[in-house]
């Protein structure tokens, strides 16, 4: 039943079972022969059997209409002479054309000047209607099988075609819109633009058949023999087309900042920060996003997270040309704040420089001013800053020239600065300027996957320094490692592996006797001392899952066991189970 449309040859259909006639002969004669035979048409010959001519039944009774007695009458005066034929080989669909165009009913078929058969509209008709149901059958399947929307509709904008991909994306049967207008089902197509206008369309839509769906819709009318006679649309998902159009965004920023990401080999570049955790890759993609703006951009993190690493890194992807100055604003002495941040001119002040001293916002000019530990800033300094940041120049103490500065400005701290503007102790005002975008930096017990990362990357480095042999450890050390809650982060872990290359003799691998004894404590008394939260019922369920997961676990999965180390009916054990989404 599945199969393709045949092209078969004219010779593969025709009729072979004509009759022939010689010219000489009279109209009564070919009239017999024809009764004699059962044929309407004879085909007219001469003595070399080369066609003249075709007589048929209808062009003897059209003759006779005017001339009553031609029985006599030689069938020469009658016959049709200008005959249309074809050649043995030609497809049935060209004989078809050819009998459509010149309005006739039948057609001899030659080879070598000589009649070999007949083809008759009848033999076509039976041919198409033979295969029809089959060819029908075998398009129906393979537009079904398409994973696009195909829609066809006839002039009068009635569906005459509509797959299985329209059926899923619009909920609308086959057979419940075929046969009916496209109006009836849905409203404002494009599909009838195209039926009004008969011009094809490429545009996307939105449908409230279904929630936020969008389709790319390409509709065309189409035309046979220069007559309109419908529309053909193909839909497309657009999550599909978005998709493609995400890659290549994709692909043209990977070319657009290749430099940029050439320089990421370099100190200070995003990929200097280790860590694959989906904490931290959010924290490198904000700040890789505000790199090339003019932003101010506030850090938060813990102590030891690495905020000076990242603002380094902002500074080097952006491409400013100005230099990076970093400032600890809780190691400038207050009364030394403003001659640090604005510099000043010679003689200003008892024991200043005779040449001057330029500031950290003169120095940074085009490029990056780090502040650290902002929330250490005086509140008279704040007033200044702030003035600096919105006037975008600066004044040496002691001199009279403004200098013109435009440097980016991230700040950090580890503080709640949001606490400290609303006790007044930091300016509300200052805040939001320096606030413009948030990066929060996880800590490192938010990333504990980064731990391993992390660990080896320090090995690696700490036994090049001190002319060691690659160290290994071993998994009840990493376990313990991976385990500590490092209050002091990224610094705490760095220097204490420091600490056990050192300290490690002539080993080659780091086991738990090599790690510090404050943190084998700690993580000792974390282990022995579950956390529950003060929320009895919650507490509860804590304790029920944790025994669940611990005896299923002793007993490899078996219920029946487990619920007997729980002293639980079993059928309680599969309901906890459920109520607590347990798996095994």
């Amino acid at each position: 039943m599945f199969s393709i449309p045949e092209l078969k040859k004219v010779e593969e259909v025709m009729d072979i079972d004509f009759k022939t006639i010689k010219r000489d002969i009279s109209v009564r004669s070919a009239v017999d022969e024809m009764i004699k035979n059962n044929r309407r048409t004879l085909m007219v010959v001469d003595e070399n059997d080369t066609l003249e001519g075709i007589i048929s039944m209808t062009d003897i009774h059209n003759f006779k209409r005017d001339n009553p007695d031609i029985d006599n009458i030689n069938i020469e005066r009658i016959m049709k002479k200008n005959i249309v034929s074809v050649s043995k080989g030609v497809s049935i669909d060209y004989c078809r054309d050819i009998m459509i165009k010149e309005n006739i009913g039948m057609l001899p078929v030659m080879e070598n000047e000589r009649v070999i058969g007949v083809l008759r509209q009848e033999h076509i008709r039976d041919f198409l209607y033979m295969h029809l149901e089959d060819y029908g059958i075998t398009l129906k399947y393979i537009i079904g099988q398409i994973k696009e929307g195909i829609c066809a509709v006839n002039k009068e904008g009635i569906v005459i075609l509509w797959n299985r991909f329209m059926e899923e994306r619009y909920d609308i049967k086959s057979s419940d819109i075929v046969g009916k207008p496209i109006s009836d089902y849905l409203e404002n197509t494009i599909c009838e633009r195209v039926l009004k206008t008969r011009v094809g369309i490429s545009d996307v839509y939105y449908t409230y058949k279904k929630q936020n769906m969008y389709g790319l819709v390409h509709a065309n009318p189409i035309f046979f023999r220069d007559e309109f006679v419908g529309v053909v649309c193909t839909e497309l998902d657009i999550t599909e087309a978005r998709n493609l159009s995400y890659e290549l965004e994709q692909t043209n920023e990977k070319l657009k900042y290749l430099q940029d990401e050439v320089k990421n080999l370099s100190n200070g570049i995003f990929s200097k920060i280790l860590g694959k955790s989906d904490k931290i890759e959010k924290a490198k993609s904000i700040a890789k996003q505000v790199a090339k703006t003019n932003s101010s951009i506030f850090i938060w993190g813990e102590s030891g997270t690495g905020k000076e690493v990242f603002s380094r890194a902002i500074h080097e992807y952006s491409g400013r040309k100005g230099a990076f100055i970093p400032v600890n604003c809780s190691a400038i002495p207050s009364e030394l704040f403003e001659s640090e941040f604005f510099g000043y001119e010679s003689g200003a002040f008892t024991g200043a420089n005779k040449k001057g001293k330029p500031g950290i916002f003169e120095l940074a000019k085009d490029g990056t001013v780090f502040l650290d530990e902002i929330a250490d800033l005086p509140l008279n300094m704040q007033a200044k800053l702030l003035r600096v940041l919105q006037e975008k120049e600066v004044r040496r103490i002691g001199g009279e020239k403004t200098i013109k500065i435009n440097p980016r400005i991230i700040s950090a701290t580890n503080k709640d600065l949001e606490k400290m503007v609303k006790e007044e102790t930091f300016r509300e005002d200052l805040y939001y300027r320096l606030n413009v975008v948030e990066i929060k930096i996880p800590s490192l017990r938010e990333r504990k996957e980064d731990i391993g990362i992390l660990l080896h990357s320090f090995l690696e480095e700490m036994c090049a320094e001190n002319n060691r042999p690659l160290l290994s450890i071993d998994k009840e050390a990493y376990k313990i490692l991976e385990n500590y809650r490092w209050k002091g982060n990224i610094r705490e872990l760095k220097n204490t592996v420091e600490n056990i290359v050192v300290l490690s003799g002539n080993s080659d691998t780091v086991t738990a006797e090599d790690i510090p004894s404050y943190i084998l404590n700690s993580v000792e008394e974390v282990s022995s001392e579950e956390e529950y939260p003060m929320d009895l019922t919650k507490a509860t369920s804590k304790l029920e899952i944790n025994n669940i997961k611990k005896a299923l676990s002793m007993t490899r999965g078996n219920k029946a066991k487990a619920a007997k180390i729980l002293n639980i009916p079993r059928t309680t054990l599969y309901y906890k189970m459920e109520q607590y989404k347990i798996s095994i």
